[in-house]
């Protein structure tokens, strides 16, 4: 075993790479009302899952997004595997292509979302962002 003081290195190093700059936050929605207020908003439907959408109305920097499957996509495997999938996609496309004041909610399908490739599911998130950003303010 390699003492703290060492230094690490070989394959267990991590890599001390520079961290990307993002100028806003994500924060995960928790509270049921929130999951409500999205579902009456904007939505997108996409063949790996469901965009639900809409403006808080604060100027507030921070994008919440929350994550749900229902028991349709399968059994909790199936569901945490699923969500585990919606969470990397938000973390990787939500940062640059959501709006800061807005809250996102990506629903599961069944199948679909735990079947679909992943460059796939980060393709449909892009495309429903600029679909829902597109759209005239009702």
């Amino acid at each position: 075993m390699t003492p703290p003081e060492a230094g690490a290195t070989g394959s267990n190093a991590e890599a001390a790479l520079p961290l990307p700059a993002v100028s806003v936050c994500l924060e995960v929605i928790a509270k049921r009302a929130d999951f409500l207020r999205a579902a009456q908003a904007r939505r997108q439907a996409m063949p790996g899952f469901l965009v639900q959408a809409r403006r808080r109305g604060d100027d507030s920097p921070t994008i919440r997004v929350g994550f749900t499957c229902s028991k349709k996509v399968g059994n909790s495997v199936t569901r945490n595997r699923a969500r585990r999938r919606l969470r990397e996609v938000a973390r990787a496309i939500l940062p640059k292509g959501g709006k800061p004041g807005w809250d996102y909610v990506l629903v599961g399908r069944p199948d679909a979302t735990v079947s679909r490739p992943y460059a796939d599911l980060l393709n449909d998130l892009s495309q429903a962002l600029s679909r829902i950003h597109a759209e005239k303010a009702r």
